[in-house]
C-alpha cells in the first residue's frame, strides 16, 4: 500500500471515529431522563436542561472554533475537542448537580469544536466528494447516536450500573478517538492543510442564503433534540414501558440511517435539492400527526419510521449544504460556525420549551402540535436553503 493511499484510509478512519463521538454523550441521556429526574429530585424543565446545555455550548463555541483552527490547525483543534469531551464525560458522571451540569457544558464545547471543523476538513480534502463523505460521517454519527439511546436503559437498569456509570461508559469512545486521531495527525503531511482566508463572517451575515442554511440547521436540530429528549416520555404516557420506549428511541435513529447516508450523496449530484426537502418534510409532518393521535403498536412504528426518515435526511442535508453552498474550506468553516452557533442556540430552546409546555398543559398533545408546526416551518426554510445558490458570489470569497 502506498503512503498516500495509507494516509487517505487512515484519514477516513479518523473521520469515522470522530463521528462516533459526536452524539452518544448526548443521546444516551434521553431514555434515562426520568431516572435522573427521580434520583436528583429535579423538575422536567431542569432535567431538559441536560439536553439543552450542550446545544448552548455549541452556540457559544461554534464561532470560536474556526479561529481556534486558524491559529493552530484543523487537526490540533479537533484533538482539543476530543480531550475536552473526555473531561466533560468524566466530570458529568457524579451525583453532584453542579458537576452534572458543568460536565455537560464541557461535553458541548468539545463536540462543538469537532462539529464545526469537520465540514472544513471534508471540503479541503474531498472537494469532489462532499456528498459521499458527508454521508459517511453523518451515518457513522447516527449509528452510535442510536446505539447510545438503545443501550442507555440496559446499562443503567439491566446491568445495574446506575445512570452515572452508564453515562461514564461513553468515555471509551472518546479515549479511542484521541488515540486514533493522534495517528492521523502524525500522518498529516499527506493531508491538505486548511486554506487560510480572511474571515468572511461579516459578509455571511448579510447573505440571505447563509441565513436560510443557518435557520434550517437550527430547526432540524430543534426537532432532533426535542424528539430524542421527549419521545420516550411521550411513549410512556401512551402506555409503553420504560424499556420499550427506550428501544423505540433507538429504532427511530436506526431507521434514519438509510436516509442519513443517501440524502447527501443524492444532494451532491443535484444542483437543486428542493425535491429532497419536500419529501422528508412531508414525511415528518405525517409522522408527528400520527403520533398526536396516540396510535397503537403498528401506528407508533409507522409514525416513528416517518419521523426517523425526516430526522436522518434533514441533518445530513444541513451538513452537506455547508460545503455545497461555499467555495473553499475556510468559507465552509465560517458558514459552519455561523450555522451551528445560531442554529444550536435555537435548538437549545427545544427540550426546555417542550418540557415547559408539558408542565403547563399536563399532557403531550400541545407539545406535539408545537413540534408539528416547527416541522412545517423547517420545510419552508429548507426549500430556500436548497436552491442552487452560493452564500457569497465567487468574486467575494476571500
Amino acid at each position: 500500500m502506498t503512503g498516500k493511499k495509507y494516509s487517505s484510509i487512515l484519514f477516513i478512519l479518523g473521520i469515522i471515529i470522530l463521528a462516533f463521538n459526536l452524539r452518544p454523550a448526548i443521546t444516551s441521556v434521553g431514555p434515562i431522563l426520568g431516572i435522573i429526574r427521580e434520583d436528583l429530585a429535579i423538575s422536567n424543565w431542569s432535567v431538559g436542561l441536560l439536553t439543552s446545555l450542550p446545544l448552548l455550548a455549541f452556540a457559544i463555541m461554534s464561532p470560536i472554533a474556526p479561529r481556534l483552527a486558524n491559529n493552530t490547525s484543523n487537526e490540533k483543534a479537533i484533538l482539543y475537542g476530543l480531550v475536552t469531551l473526555l473531561i466533560g464525560i468524566g466530570i458529568r458522571s457524579t451525583s453532584l448537580i453542579f458537576f452534572l451540569f458543568a460536565g455537560t457544558v464541557l461535553i458541548g464545547i468539545g463536540i462543538a469544536i469537532i462539529n464545526v471543523i469537520l465540514p472544513s476538513l471534508i471540503k479541503n480534502n474531498f472537494p469532489a466528494k462532499i456528498g459521499l463523505m458527508t454521508g459517511v460521517y453523518t451515518t457513522s454519527m447516527s449509528i452510535f447516536a442510536a446505539t447510545a439511546s438503545g443501550l442507555s436503559v440496559p446499562l443503567t437498569k439491566d446491568l445495574d450500573l446506575g445512570w452515572k456509570w452508564s453515562l461514564a461508559s461513553w468515555s471509551i469512545l472518546a479515549i479511542t478517538g484521541i488515540i486514533i486521531w493522534v495517528f492521523v495527525m502524525n500522518n498529516g503531511s499527506k493531508m491538505k492543510n486548511q486554506e487560510l482566508y480572511e474571515p468572511s463572517t461579516v459578509k455571511l451575515l448579510k447573505s440571505p442564503v447563509a441565513w436560510q442554511v443557518t435557520i434550517f440547521m437550527g430547526l432540524q436540530s430543534f426537532l432532533f433534540y426535542v424528539t430524542i429528549s421527549w419521545l420516550a416520555e411521550i411513549l410512556i404516557s401512551n402506555g409503553f414501558s420504560t424499556s420499550h420506549a427506550g428501544l423505540y428511541v433507538a429504532y427511530l435513529q436506526f431507521i434514519s440511517l438509510p436516509a442519513t447516508f443517501f440524502t447527501p450523496v443524492l444532494a451532491g449530484r443535484l444542483t437543486n435539492q428542493q425535491p429532497i426537502v419536500l419529501t422528508f418534510g412531508l414525511s415528518g409532518m405525517i409522522g408527528y400527526t400520527i403520533l398526536y393521535f396516540q396510535p397503537g403498536l403498528i401506528g407508533t412504528i409507522v409514525s416513528i419510521t416517518l419521523i426517523g426518515i425526516m430526522l436522518g435526511a434533514s441533518i445530513s442535508l444541513a451538513l452537506a449544504l455547508l460545503g455545497l453552498r461555499t467555495t473553499n474550506g475556510r468559507q465552509a468553516a465560517e458558514l459552519s460556525g455561523m450555522a451551528q452557533s445560531f442554529g444550536y442556540l435555537l435548538a437549545s430552546l427545544g427540550p426546555i420549551l417542550i418540557g415547559f409546555i408539558f408542565d403547563m398543559a399536563h399532557d403531550w398533545d400541545t407539545s406535539i402540535l408545537s413540534i408539528l408546526f416547527v416541522t412545517f416551518i423547517m420545510t419552508l426554510v429548507g426549500l430556500g436553503a436548497s436552491r442552487n445558490k452560493l452564500v457569497l458570489p465567487t468574486n467575494d470569497i476571500h
